[in-house]
């Protein structure tokens, strides 16, 4: 039986509405210790959409489930195609003030550390050091045979010799680097095989179905556990794989602070939300914190 994604969640009733004054979030940064959850939502601003918010890609896409990919070639062929074409506007986005002032507090020893539910390696881009990916990269691409990595560069180059004048328009791009692609426009699209073994090849990304490794999951465990508070910047922590840490945090005591615009489902746990959008927000914390953003990190 094939598990489908969690589209989405309803508030419940008597959830209070968000605030627009962002002081508790720079009192717990002027402390210190704090960690980073981000989700999709930061990177909107840098022209990749968020899969819940308004205008979200849910709202017309189904993602690709783990069990979808290994079931069949043609479910294969669909994804590659799709995320062939993605990868080229996905690989153009560049960091935006949000991501530039999530790496200024890090470098100025606010943060414990940044855990990211985002495969797009902005916060990498953005100057962010030791970024835990939780979902992790649309950089890598792994063989579900051998276990075997290989870039992401690699294997574009070699589908796009594979597929000569593979030139589609995408009705949309999705946060998962996917781009909606009719059938009749995906064709006899010829996926490539793992140039060491011949074997399947996928993403090095947890698709929906599939679970986070549990080292990977351990991991951010201990860095909730050694955090001060944790700040969650951009999701709507609908899925387990997130709001776990937030539940973590909360039951330990920690601070749980929020920025995003609409309600999420870590809300109940929360000191606050903040719903304001993320880069000026951040950006604004970072001068009322006297911490000078780097330009450069957007170039």
């Amino acid at each position: 039986m094939q598990m489908r994604p969690t589209l989405s969640w309803t508030p419940p009733a008597g959830l209070r509405p968000g605030s627009t004054d962002p002081e508790p979030v720079a009192d717990a940064l002027r402390s210190g210790g704090v960690l980073v959850l981000s989700g999709a939502g930061l990177s909107t601003e840098s022209g990749i959409p968020d899969y819940r918010g308004e205008g979200g890609s849910l709202r017309r896409h189904t993602p690709m489930t783990y069990q979808e990919f290994t079931a069949g070639a043609q479910a294969r062929r669909r994804y590659w195609a799709r995320s062939h074409l993605g990868w080229r506007t996905f690989g153009r986005a560049r960091p935006n003030a949000g991501h530039r002032a999530v790496a200024a507090f890090g470098r100025r020893g606010l943060l414990s550390g940044v855990i990211t539910q985002n495969v797009d390696g902005l916060h990498q881009a953005a100057g962010s050091a030791g970024v835990v990916e939780l979902h992790g990269s649309l950089e890598r691409v792994v063989c579900l045979s051998c276990g075997s990595f290989e870039p992401r560069r690699e294997v574009a180059r070699r589908l796009a010799e594979a597929n000569p004048g593979f030139e589609p328009v995408a009705a949309a791009l999705n946060p998962d680097g996917d781009a909606d692609l009719t059938d009749e426009q995906v064709g006899d699209f010829r996926v490539v095989p793992c140039a060491r073994c011949a074997g399947v090849l996928k993403p090095d990304v947890v698709f929906f179905g599939e679970s986070v490794p549990p080292g990977r999951v351990e991991d951010c465990r201990a860095l909730v556990a050694d955090a001060g508070s944790l700040l969650v910047l951009g999701s709507s922590l609908t899925v387990m794989s997130g709001l776990r840490f937030v539940r973590q945090a909360a039951r330990a005591g920690k601070p749980v602070l929020i920025v995003n615009n609409d309600p999420t489902r870590g809300d109940e746990h929360a000191l606050t939300r903040v719903a304001l959008p993320l880069g000026p927000t951040l950006t604004a914390l970072a001068d009322r914190l006297d911490v000078p953003l780097d330009e450069d990190a957007a170039t």
